[in-house]
């Protein structure tokens, strides 16, 4: 019985696991997937939960492995995305409609993808090793040998990172990265406007950095700000009161005045690639191979395309499940969608975070050219829906 290790049972392990869990029952793998954190058992909505948007392209991935209809009993669906910039009349609206799909994606609570994702496991083929923590991995004879925090040691075939961007095991291992930092820091927390947002997504861009208001159940948004470190330190700290009035001033009252705001949260910003993605025996995957800039989007749904083409391609081998040849297959494959993906979410960041006034001018006519032109909006729309490497 050949036996793959998954470290890291967040929303993208535990998706691989899902993935490859009918596939390995029929071939006799053993899946363990080891996650530091217990997962609640029962699902606790929060006002302050963490959400994700997820593109079209990932409903699809999730409708192939049977969960996406749980996921969509508390997902919000974004029908319509506004982009704009402060100050300029100019700006290009996306409508799903137009694009002949139910939603251009949708917003989802973390906490619920994955308790949509772990209780959908088969017991029988995914071992859930949850509270445990990988302190060592080191390469073995026919794979990895993983030294856990409590003394047991696990050996497997094929070892797939998936702990996140700070992946000390990553480091453990010599896997360099690429870091390239915005000079940014995120804040995040969830906003309820007077009006009801019907679904509508806004990309608002800003002199002092981009912003990004995504509809969530029961008529809150999800807040994404970024800002220069100190000044999203300060909003940070304002009171409540306060902080409304700052982010009433720099949205507007497309939806009516601001009337609670939830925990705030930061996050230094940096474009993160990891030099090596796959080597004998070992994956990585997820935030431990790129993180990207949030105000695309595109992070998470570009990670489970990972996901998806990784499975894939184990499954329709007939190698072994650490064989180089394959991982390397699997790489080549998705390096286009990687590339394009990290391109067009790292251009869109520091185009519309450039305020010299020639670029302005011409990100203004950029985006009236966007609202104007079928084929230019509906080469961004794909993008945003996760479809851009695809053909249609």
């Amino acid at each position: 019985m050949q036996t793959l290790a998954i470290i890291g049972g967040g929303l993208v392990g535990a998706s691989l696991a899902l993935a490859l869990q009918d596939g390995a029952c029929e071939r006799g793998w053993r899946i363990h997937l080891i996650e530091p954190f217990q997962p609640g058992h029962e699902y606790q909505p929060s006002y302050d939960a963490r959400s994700t948007a997820l593109s079209w392209g990932t409903r699809l991935i999730y409708q192939r492995l049977g969960v996406w209809s749980r996921i969509a009993e508390r997902a919000e669906a974004i029908r319509r995305i506004h982009v704009s910039e402060r100050g300029r009349f100019a700006a290009a609206r996306l409508d799903a409609v137009d694009e002949g799909v139910e939603a251009l994606g949708y917003v989802v609570e973390n906490a619920w993808i994955g308790h949509c994702l772990w209780h959908a496991l088969d017991e029988r083929v995914v071992v859930r090793d949850c509270p445990a923590e990988v302190q060592k991995l080191q390469p073995a004879e026919g794979g990895y040998r993983l030294t856990l925090a409590d003394g047991r040691e696990l050996d497997c075939a094929l070892a797939v990172l998936a702990d996140g961007g700070r992946s000390g095991l990553r480091e453990q291992l010599g896997i360099h990265v690429e870091r390239r930092s915005y000079g940014q820091s995120a804040l995040i927390a969830n906003v309820s406007p007077a009006r009801a947002h019907d679904g509508l997504a806004f990309e608002r861009f800003t002199a002092d950095g981009p912003m990004a208001l995504l509809p969530v159940r029961d008529n809150r948004c999800a807040l994404v700000w970024t800002r220069p470190p100190a000044e999203a330190a300060r909003l940070a700290a304002l009171p409540d009161v306060q902080f409304l009035a700052e982010l009433q001033q720099a949205f507007g009252y497309r939806l009516g005045a601001f009337r609670q705001v939830g925990t705030r949260h930061l996050y230094p910003l940096a474009l993160v690639e990891a030099e090596e993605q796959v080597r004998a025996g070992l994956v990585v995957l997820g935030n431990a191979a790129h993180s990207l800039h949030p105000i695309a989007g595109q992070g998470y749904n570009l990670s489970l395309r990972d996901v998806d083409a990784l499975s894939a391609a184990l499954l329709a081998s007939p190698a072994g499940l650490g064989d180089l040849a394959v991982l390397r297959g699997y790489a080549e494959r998705q390096q286009r969608d990687q590339l394009l993906t990290v391109g067009f979410s790292d251009q869109v960041t520091r185009l519309f975070g450039d305020s010299a006034a020639l670029m302005s001018t011409g990100r203004g006519l950029g985006l009236l050219g966007l609202d104007l032109l079928p084929p230019a909006k509906h080469w961004f729309a794909r993008q945003a829906m996760g479809l851009g490497t695809r053909a249609g």
